[in-house]
């Protein structure tokens, strides 16, 4: 039950960047509610059980942690942790595979010796990969700052690495440093992941979303959430209440007021029942297209998802036809699945004509060999996570459930074609006898989290600096709305997407920074 009419702050919606903004704003002593509408906070970001009688608690839709500062880990207090992968990637290619080892830069330069046939591409692979370290460590520390120019960035970044990414489209760029179609392909894919796009896309929106995933932690290290993906919900929740936020689930939002002082946020707590909230400022963490129905505003074109996701549960890793590499080395890190340059781009033009891939580009993620709490007591049993590429929400249009039939069919067997028995003698069954595998398109993530098209960033991803005014605090942190009372503090934020916590802190920031200047004394 919503306790009370008036708050500061009322946050609609309870992701992780809810959470984070609510506790930023209740630790500085404002009275915040967040309104959740679903039975439990999180968005995406949380762990189930997926499968009766497998007590195992799998990272259901986010997965990794990158894009988290360690500023806000710091900030809240948070009960939260990861873990980083020794093995950053493996790739089939035939009988033997080329792998990533972090750890290892000989077993790495011998590794692109036997797939390339020189060290040509690994010493290229060297300097590209300082070029985006370079960049990460110029970019990361500014997206918990008010938005920089674009001149700014670009002082920050250095006219060489901009021109690499983020002026010419990334397959230009790829090109130029890489002569081996796996290893580009490799490279690549950073760029595909929650984005339906080819590497000459003039619009550059791969180059956005490479960015993203190469600057994470100023390193570019993709880690594993210790106790999944919940844990960091839990930790949020834990912080925000602490900091006497009032947390409300099953309660949805269904209209937003604004007159320009206050707003009042409509609230549907069961049934028919309805109760107005007023607040100073109401952050909202959903989908642009979402905040434009909650306003009453003209709707915004709805943003296109493009990715399969898989989760399973595996009795025993299989055994891969590359007799050279231990699956538990291959599979600890991304395991890159019909993923070269070539076969991206065939898939992408499939599917941009209307087909299913013929063969769907994917990659998987086992968690439990970097992080073996998730499997609780069931020490021999592994979690497999797989994202495919290249499924736009417009394939599962006609018929939903056998697209994604087929989908999984031909993702799995693309899989199964670089293994040495099928996967499906290693998955686990459930108390029912039924296989371990939970699937998720783009049209189930648009029913189960509501997400416009089913995409996980909400829509495009975009660069991280200003390109309008910034005579507001929210326009100065990129989370303005045409309302000076109704912020954005989610994913749709300038530098949202991803298990970041980035949106939720620059909402708090801009909230906090407003209403600083408005104290006796400090008017601007």
């Amino acid at each position: 039950m919503v306790m009370r009419s008036r708050y500061d702050v009322v946050i609609v919606g309870g992701g992780h960047n809810g959470l984070v903004a609510a506790a930023y704003l209740a630790r500085a002593g404002l009275s915040v509610l967040v309104l959740e509408q679903a039975a439990a906070a999180g968005g995406a970001a949380v762990s189930a059980r997926l499968f009766d009688g497998v007590d195992i608690r799998l990272s259901r839709y986010s997965y990794l942690v990158s894009l988290l500062p360690d500023r806000i880990v710091r900030d809240l207090g948070l009960r939260f942790r990861t873990r980083k992968r020794r093995i950053s990637s493996y790739t089939p290619a035939g009988d033997t595979g080329l792998l990533v080892d972090n750890d290892s830069p000989s077993a790495t330069r011998e590794s692109f010796v036997r797939v390339t046939g020189s060290d040509r591409d690994y010493a290229a692979w060297q300097r590209f990969y300082a070029m985006t370290g370079e960049v990460a460590r110029a970019v990361f520390p500014t997206l918990t700052e008010p938005l920089p120019t674009r001149a700014e960035l670009r002082r920050r970044v250095g006219d060489a690495a901009w021109a690499a990414l983020f002026e010419q489209p990334l397959g230009e760029t790829i090109e130029t440093f890489f002569a081996d179609d796996l290893v580009r392909g490799v490279v690549f894919t950073d760029a595909l992941i929650g984005t339906f796009t080819h590497a000459h896309d003039e619009s550059l929106v791969q180059n956005r979303c490479f960015l993203y995933h190469v600057i994470g932690g100023g390193t570019g290290d993709w880690d594993v959430p210790v106790g999944g993906m919940g844990a960091l919900t839990d930790a949020l929740i834990d912080a925000a209440r602490r900091a006497g936020t009032e947390l409300v689930t099953s309660a949805e939002a269904t209209a937003i007021v604004t007159d320009g002082a206050t707003a009042q946020v409509t609230v549907a707590t069961g049934g028919a029942v309805e109760t107005t909230v007023e607040a100073r400022y109401v952050l909202v963490n959903a989908a642009p297209a979402e905040l434009a129905r909650l306003l009453g505003e003209p709707a915004q074109p709805k943003p296109e998802g493009a990715q399969l996701k898989i989760n399973m549960v595996l009795d025993r890793l299989p055994r891969l036809r590359d007799t050279r590499t231990d699956p538990h080395a291959a599979f600890a890190g991304t395991f890159h699945i019909a993923e070269s340059y070539d076969q991206l781009e065939r898939a992408y033009r499939e599917a941009a004509a209307g087909r299913l891939p013929t063969a769907p580009p994917s990659e998987i993620y086992c968690h439990t060999l970097t992080d073996p709490s998730i499997a609780g007591s069931a020490t021999t049993r592994h979690t497999l996570t797989l994202f495919g590429l290249h499924t736009p929400a417009s394939l599962f249009a006609a018929d939903p459930q056998a697209t994604k039939d087929a989908a999984v069919a031909a993702t799995l067997a693309q899989l199964d074609a670089v293994l040495a028995e099928p996967l499906g003698e290693c998955l686990a069954r459930d108390a029912h006898g039924r296989p371990c595998l939970d699937v998720a398109t783009p049209v189930d993530l648009q029913r189960s989290l509501r997400l416009p098209g089913g995409h996980i960033f909400h829509g495009d991803l975009s660069f991280p600096y200003r390109t309008g005014p910034a005579g507001t605090p929210a326009q100065r942190w990129g989370v303005d709305t045409a309302h000076r009372t109704v912020l954005r503090c989610g994913a749709g934020t300038v530098r949202g997407g991803g298990v970041s916590g980035i949106g939720g802190h620059n909402a708090a920031m801009a909230v906090l920074e407003e209403t600083a200047a408005q104290r006796p004394g400090n008017a601007r």
